[in-house]
Parts: C-alpha cells; sequence; structure tokens
C-alpha cells in the first residue's frame, strides 16, 4: 500500500500562526498535527508516503526526514489547483492500492482492515446533524451511490471525513485524468469528490465505513477542542516534576518543559524546552521554546519561541512575537 498526504494548502483559517509555519506541524496535545497521521500508519504495510507539498513544504519533508518512519517522496504543487489536481501530479508514484489522508482532521479508524476489503474502494464517514458544511455520501446498503459537497437541502447526513481507501487503484488514476482533461472544476478547483464520483459511474463499488471521533484541526477554536478531547480522553497526558506549582489534569507538559509558580491546566498542553513561570495557563496550547511570564492565558495558541509576559486573557501569537503588558 502507498499513502498520499496532501498538505500543500496554505491554512488561512489558521493564520498568523501559519505564516511561518505549515499547518500540519501546528502542535495539539504536545505534537504536531501530522504526528498522529503519522502514527496511525505504523499499523499498515506501507510501501511509501508521498506527499503533496507547497506552502513551506521544506518544513514538512525536513520534519517527515527527522522522524524516518517510512520512505518518502515530496511532490511540489505550484498552484493550488484544489485536491484531484493535487493527487494528479502523484498519478505517476501510484502504481499499487493507496489510502489517502488529508490532515485537518484527526480521525480514530481501523486502518489495519483495509488491506482485507473486497471492495473497490473505502471512504470514512461520520453522522452529522447538520451536513451543509461538508461533502457527504448518499448510500445504499453501505455502497456509496453520489457524493454531494455542501448539499443545500438534506440529501445525506453522512460527512466525508477525509480519509479514503482506493484498492482500484488504476481506475481511480483514469477518473482523475478525465476530470483533468474534461476540466471538471467546482468554483476554480478540482476536487477528489468528482473522480470519486467518475469511479462509481464506471461501476466501482465504493463502501462507506463509521469513524467514532472525528475532530478538526482547521481553525483556533477546533484545534482547542481537539487538544481538549486528546487530553481528556488520556490519548496524550503527562508532566514532569515542576516547581512549587499546581496541575490541574488533564494536562501534558513536555519531559524538557520548566514550570515553576504557575497553576497549569485543566486542558493545557506545554511543548518542548517552554518556559512557564508564576502565571495561569488553562485551555490553551503552548508550543515548543515559548516563554510565558506572569501571565494568564486561557482559551489561547502560543506559538513557537514566543514571549508573552504581564496579564493576558486570551491570545492567538505566531511564532518568533513577543507580547509583553504595559
Amino acid at each position: 500500500m502507498k499513502v498520499v498526504i496532501p498538505v500543500a494548502g496554505l491554512g488561512t483559517r489558521l493564520r498568523p500562526h501559519t505564516h511561518t509555519k505549515p499547518k500540519p506541524l501546528v502542535q495539539v496535545a504536545g505534537q504536531p498535527v501530522l504526528a498522529y497521521i503519522l502514527d496511525q500508519l505504523k499499523e499498515l504495510p506501507v510501501d511509501e508516503v508521498i506527499y503533496i507539498v507547497g506552502h513551506l513544504g521544506g518544513q514538512i519533508e525536513e520534519y517527515v526526514r527527522s522522524r524516518n518512519d517510512f520512505p518518502s517522496r515530496f511532490i511540489v504543487q505550484q498552484e493550488l489547483r484544489g485536491q484531484a489536481h493535487a493527487l494528479h501530479l502523484a498519478s505517476d508514484a501510484i502504481d499499487q492500492p493507496i489510502l489517502i489522508i488529508f490532515v485537518d482532521t484527526i480521525v480514530t479508524v481501523d486502518l489495519a482492515a483495509l488491506p482485507k476489503t473486497s471492495a473497490d474502494g473505502v471512504l470514512f464517514v461520520k453522522y452529522v446533524d447538520d451536513p451543509r458544511r461538508f461533502g457527504v455520501a448518499v448510500v445504499d446498503d453501505r455502497r456509496v451511490r453520489r457524493l454531494v459537497e455542501k448539499p443545500k437541502e438534506p440529501v445525506s447526513n453522512l460527512a466525508i471525513v477525509g480519509v479514503y481507501y482506493l484498492k482500484a487503484w488504476q481506475l481511480f488514476k483514469r477518473a482523475l485524468q478525465e476530470v483533468i482533461d474534461r476540466d471538471i472544476q467546482t468554483a476554480g478547483e478540482y476536487y477528489l469528490a468528482d473522480a470519486l464520483q467518475l469511479m462509481i459511474d464506471y461501476g466501482a463499488n465504493l463502501e462507506v465505513r463509521d469513524v467514532e471521533v472525528w475532530e478538526d484541526c482547521g481553525t483556533l477554536e477546533a484545534i482547542l477542542h481537539t487538544n481538549r478531547w486528546m487530553l481528556g480522553s488520556g490519548y496524550r497526558q503527562g508532566h514532569p516534576a515542576v516547581d512549587n506549582s499546581v496541575i490541574v489534569p488533564p494536562v501534558f507538559i513536555a519531559p524538557t518543559a520548566k514550570v515553576s509558580n504557575s497553576v497549569i491546566g485543566p486542558y493545557a498542553s506545554i511543548g518542548d524546552d517552554s518556559v512557564v513561570t508564576g502565571s495561569l495557563v488553562s485551555d490553551s496550547i503552548i508550543s515548543d521554546r515559548a516563554v510565558i511570564e506572569n501571565a494568564i492565558l486561557a482559551e489561547s495558541l502560543i506559538g513557537s519561541r514566543v514571549i508573552v509576559r504581564g496579564r493576558h486573557q486570551r491570545l492567538s501569537i505566531g511564532d518568533d512575537s513577543q507580547v509583553e503588558a504595559t
């Protein structure tokens, strides 16, 4: 199996953090979002992971190579022309069944069972009350009949979560090529849903499987919610010894972080080599090598190497910034 991870997007909804850091490397519960995806892949027979990179792609390549989990290939999407366009760029490297994973979300799925499927492909879905914000699958006895992007009228409540296994990889490549050749676009972009719909039209059997957890990582509010869920579920917890401080679980404090004279938690994550002193930090993510002094932080996302001094309530600060109360 090969895995394709499109990571070329600009991550505009997470600015200012994504001005200097690609969205997959924004931290949640003590490590980058991409790390959770790569950890899940360890249960699969992965021959190669193909990354479609763009904005700040060099940082992603550096991070991936530092982990050295799987053989990796990096393909640059110079123009952001949509999901299907990104995947089409990887066509020459697709020569066996593929797993496509988008890193906007963290999901809990049974990936190990995928190679055993008799279907041509599997789309993972989650029941939602309001499907108008999502791409949805219209199904009949778990088989996908139609895909609809952000339906104005309720046609299905099964939202597609951004994880796809395509066993019929040759047919998928044919569908991608047809989307490009026929210039099938929506709002100026080539969508993956259109290629999958062509596969269905060709007669492919794409089935749906449910996910229990689907956590968004695309906005400040969403990534803080995901941080709360991961800490609360016990996915990531723990902290080293702290100096004259109170810990209110659940929290994650990296072993190399230093905390003194502070109250940390609940739902706080503090990254590697960060220093927190004389502060109250709750419901917040502090990235690596940040310095927080005499501050009150809640519902905040603090980038790498940021310095915050003085009393504040809610902050969203990108990398290498400094904020001091006057």
